[in-house]
């Protein structure tokens, strides 16, 4: 991928990935707009629900199938003078405190409409547990969610299933997102001069609250698994080489995350101050300017970072927090040493070459942000061997954004921990939205997810093969989570990873293949891409 700018009138790799920003973004607010965490219908709180943090008492709900706590509070609402800080304890109470539906989340345009949505007031979690209080020290799942880093909350994850298999404690979280999650402009600079990263000190925020209450509510703060998807898989990516998360975590999965699409502190710093500009904030009282902007005139306002990194806001490497680029850091052996589950989707790219419209006439153009590799790439990806020009997009954002740096990381982190790798391949799996396609999306980007979390009946696997796989997946995450390997009793063998087998997760058989070599990644290593 160029760093440079194609001619004027061909589509840019910024371009490219706004449009990859975007449908993340869409992605994660249909999900939203008809999930609701919890699930099964509620019951009469009992003093089963209420559970003491170092905070003060939560009264979560008892349903039929769990115990759930939502909305609590792990840090402070980052308004005022806290906007653009590191997060700070919340204020304790000594009243129960009502957990029974979620809080806000955080400040995020809306699907359809445009319409911005959410709250400054937005750092809480969800806890959810299975019904029974008797077992302690249960093993811990936390949900990262993904939405490109500008979009999506922790309750939009119903994670009951996961709970019951694995007789474990999921908590979801939400964190900043956007221009108020990842600004890096200098005049808000922390710790030495570090400059963004508000979203990742959220979630590492988040941890530190697992790992000091977590054991009130029947889980182990010695036994927890980070996992996400998309944004969060790549915020999982950071926390396994950010200094400040050693020890927060026992183990980590990675569920379709371009761990590439990080960007350097230059490119961060650079993007930011021409963003206070478009606010009117210069120097010298660009801080105070920024802190006194309308939230929502700051969370309408995209944030985006150029040159030669991605052009989605989110955590800035080249700091003590994230000293260097995670796969850089993978390579080099330099990953915390915990147990990985980690896996792509077959057809990832799908989901983005929706839009705009792919034609004949318009591929070649697409592939000029090759540079001089497009030819090589327009040879191993020719129009004849695709029934429409989108699907040989597809292919190409599939294997280049998503497959082959997945396969990178997994690979490389053999070095620091067992790594379990898989393909997610339901080629038939329900869209994760609403409305007819003009070409069949396959295992696309977030097709997986109401594999593993209840998110409406409409998103749930339909046929029994399919449900089956469900529940295959759902054992295969319980067991990681519990033992820091995904094989269980009655399940069938997936191997660990070491370099060339993923386990293929589809209906009916599940086989294993060498996902380097399915997705051509020799020859994506011959072409430059940026974080990698």
């Amino acid at each position: 991928m160029r760093t440079d700018r194609p001619d004027s009138g061909k589509t840019t790799p910024g371009a490219r990935l706004r449009q990859l920003a975007a449908v993340f973004a869409v992605v994660v607010a249909v999900i939203g707009a008809v999930t609701a965490c919890g699930g099964a219908a509620e019951r009469p709180a009992t003093e089963s629900t209420v559970v003491d943090t170092q905070f003060g008492p939560v009264r979560g709900t008892l349903t039929d199938r769990a115990r759930v706590f939502s909305g609590i509070p792990y840090a402070a609402p980052p308004v005022g003078e806290l906007r653009w800080k590191p997060p700070v304890a919340p204020a304790i109470w000594s009243q129960e405190r009502d957990a029974t539906k979620p809080g806000a989340q955080c400040p995020q345009r809306s699907f359809g409409q445009g319409q911005l949505s959410g709250s400054e007031d937005c750092l809480f979690l969800n806890v959810s547990t299975p019904r029974t209080t008797a077992a302690q020290h249960r093993p811990v799942m936390v949900w990262i969610h993904g939405g490109a880093f500008i979009s999506g909350s922790g309750s939009l994850y119903d994670p009951t299933r996961l709970v019951n298999a694995g007789d474990m404690v999921v908590v979801t979280i939400n964190y900043r997102l956007g221009a108020l999650g990842f600004l890096g402009h200098p005049a808000l600079a922390y710790d030495n001069g570090q400059v963004g990263n508000f979203g990742l000190l959220d979630q590492q925020a988040a941890l530190r609250w697992v790992r000091d209450n977590i054991a009130a509510f029947g889980g182990d703060p010695a036994k927890v698994t980070i996992a996400g998807e998309s944004a969060g898989a790549m915020s999982v990516c950071d926390h396994l080489v950010s200094p400040a998360s050693d020890r927060l975590f026992h183990g980590a999965i990675l569920q379709s995350g371009p761990c590439q699409l990080q960007a350097d502190r230059q490119t961060a710093v650079t993007a930011s101050e021409q963003y206070a500009q478009t606010l009117g904030c210069a120097e010298p009282a660009a801080a105070q300017c920024l802190r006194a902007a309308p939230a929502e005139q700051v969370a309408a306002t995209p944030l985006r970072y150029t040159g030669s990194g991605p052009e989605l806001p989110g955590p800035i490497f080249g700091q003590p927090l994230l000293p260097e680029a995670p796969l850089a850091a993978f390579r080099a052996g330099k990953a915390a040493k915990v147990p990985v589950l980690i896996g792509v989707n077959s057809d990832e790219g799908t989901l983005f070459a929706l839009e705009p419209q792919v034609t004949a006439e318009r591929y070649p153009q697409l592939l000029q942000e090759f540079g001089v590799h497009a030819d090589a790439v327009a040879a191993l990806y020719p129009l004849t061997g695709y029934p429409q020009p989108a699907l040989a997009w597809s292919a190409v954002l599939t294997d280049n954004t998503f497959a082959c740096p997945i396969a990178d990381a997994a690979k490389s982190m053999i070095r620091t921990g067992p790594v379990y790798a898989y393909e997610f391949a339901d080629r038939n799996a329900a869209p994760v939205f609403g409305g007819p396609t003009p070409f069949p999306l396959g295992a696309s980007h977030a097709f997986e997810l109401p594999y593993l979390f209840d998110m409406g009946a409409e998103r749930a696997p339909a046929s029994q093969a399919q449900r089956d796989l469900s529940d295959k997946m759902v054992r295969y995450w319980s067991a990681f989570v519990r033992t820091g390997d995904p094989n269980g009793r009655g399940l069938p063998d997936w191997p660990r990873h070491t370099g060339d087998q993923s386990l293929v997760l589809k209906p009916d058989a599940l086989t294993t293949t060498d996902v380097a070599k399915e997705h051509r990644c020799g020859f994506w290593q011959e072409i430059p891409v940026p974080g990698r």
